[in-house]
């Protein structure tokens, strides 16, 4: 098991719309390839990892690795994708210019990639399930449908304030906000419905937490992938931003304690009420709280062994 361990080749990939530059290793070197993000260049890369116990690791990059990924993974390729802050938290460790600094290239990025992952080993990727991918770009598109609706409430407000409104004007974004409050509704009943078919359970689950509305839920139910992403409720704190940032040092040094706010931050906006509920009978295993662990604790909210009181987690400050 050793010997297959250390025979795995990490081939490092920085992409981007176009392109994907690639870094396969070749002894102490690395080989450069730069290939175009389609079907053509996933080909290429297939053939020139042949031969090898490969492990592709990429950042993820908006929606720009999802193909590769994808495609790497029904071939038979393992795959890792990474946090893109932990790659260049690792080059700062170094001290390494990719990354760091304005000497940057794609060519030393996907080789910093590779480094990293033999370095790190990140754990696989595994493709998301289909309906978990098509209520992710639904709740994209209704995000930012919303966001359009809040500016057009913005310009009726304005128009309303004028002494003077052009009847035109008024008319036309009332019909545009009317056209649009009804596909957000449209949107939302699809997911509602996919939820219902595949995460029915699960959704009257956490639709039973006090405080928790129905769209607050199909949001969290959304991002954690069903709660399939998180085995630990610490893993969840921390990825909605809800981890607790201490500020000490010495004895003179006692900032005030905030969230990090480096998760997840649309969850934090529909300010989702976890607390107080970890110990209610069948929540997912994210959302329980440790044995020994009181009702009204902030789940992961470990300060030096004082647990922060519940409103800490629930304003999102």
């Amino acid at each position: 098991m050793e010997s297959m361990a250390k025979a795995k080749h990490y081939v490092g990939i920085d992409i981007s719309k176009d392109y994907f530059d690639v870094a396969l290793p070749q002894q102490e070197k690395y080989r450069h390839l730069k290939l175009s993000n389609s079907l053509k260049g996933f080909g290429k890369l297939l053939e020139a990892l042949q031969g090898l116990q490969a492990c592709c690791v990429m950042e993820a990059s908006g929606p720009y690795y999802l193909q590769l990924a994808t495609y790497l993974h029904a071939k038979g390729i393992e795959v890792s994708v990474v946090n893109p802050l932990s790659i260049r938290r690792f080059c700062q460790m170094r001290l390494t210019r990719a990354k760091t600094d304005k000497a940057k290239t794609d060519k030393k990025d996907a080789q910093m990639i590779a480094r990293y992952g033999l370095s790190e080993q990140p754990a696989l990727w595994v493709p998301e399930a289909g309906h978990l991918l098509e209520l992710r770009q639904l709740q994209m598109v209704a995000e930012s449908l919303e966001k359009t609706l809040h500016q057009y409430r913005r310009q009726l407000e304005a128009l309303a304030a004028a002494p003077q409104v052009n009847r035109q004007a008024r008319k036309s974004l009332e019909q545009s906000l009317h056209y649009i409050e009804k596909q957000v509704e449209k949107i939302e009943a699809q997911m509602l419905l996919l939820i219902k078919q595949h995460h029915q359970e699960l959704f009257e689950q956490v639709t039973s937490i006090p405080g928790l509305g129905k769209k607050s839920a199909l949001l969290l139910v959304v991002i954690t992938g069903g709660f399939t992403r998180f085995a630990h409720y610490k893993q969840l704190v921390s990825y909605l931003g809800l981890s607790p940032r201490i500020y000490e040092s010495g004895t003179s040094v006692r900032g005030r304690s905030r969230i990090c706010k480096m998760g997840m931050s649309r969850v934090r906006a529909v300010r989702v009420l976890l607390v107080g509920h970890q110990g209610q009978p069948g929540l997912p295993g994210a959302l329980r709280a440790a044995p020994g662990q009181g009702e009204g604790q902030a789940p992961g909210f470990d300060c030096g062994g004082k647990q922060a009181p519940a409103p800490g987690l629930c304003r999102g400050d």
